[in-house]
């Protein structure tokens, strides 16, 4: 009986102590710790190669237009049935493998600018000694707006 209660008090007693030290651990932690926020839709509409693949964006769109205006005059002058469908299937074909170049194109750009971004937060963040860095939109109070100082650093 004796036993059971000498480890029973020592289960709480190692409880207990584990407990505290937790505690000092967290509060030591808490006094130095650092939380910035950054307002990422900001930096996207300012960065220069957002604004530059924006463009890109418009002309192949253009090109695009142009290649449909160009099928659909070419398929109104044509009245082979079978001619017309071969031109149709022709250009469809062409769309589409366009469309695709292009889609992936951009996505892959906008993947390569998103993690220049997301590295850019993350040297600023290191170099101003700050342990987290949250979105702003998301963010209800508190942190420090690292914002501008993140913008500068991107081209």
């Amino acid at each position: 009986m004796k036993k059971g209660i000498l480890i029973t008090a020592a289960i709480i007693f190692t409880f207990i102590l584990g407990y505290s030290l937790n505690n000092i651990a967290i509060s030591e932690v808490d006094s130095n710790y650092k939380v910035a926020v950054v307002d990422i839709q900001k930096i996207v509409a300012n960065s220069q190669q957002v604004k530059n693949l924006k463009k890109e964006q418009e002309q192949k769109m253009k090109q695009m237009q142009a290649t449909i205006n160009k099928a659909q005059l070419e398929i109104s002058k044509e009245t082979d049935k079978a001619k017309i469908a071969q031109l149709e299937d022709k250009y469809r074909e062409q769309l589409n493998t366009q469309k695709l170049a292009m889609d992936y194109e951009y996505n892959s750009k906008l993947t390569q600018i998103d993690n220049e971004i997301k590295s850019a937060v993350v040297a600023k963040a290191r170099e101003m000694n700050y342990q987290m860095v949250l979105p702003k939109n998301m963010t209800l109070f508190g942190g420090d707006d690292i914002t501008e100082e993140v913008s500068r650093g991107i081209k």
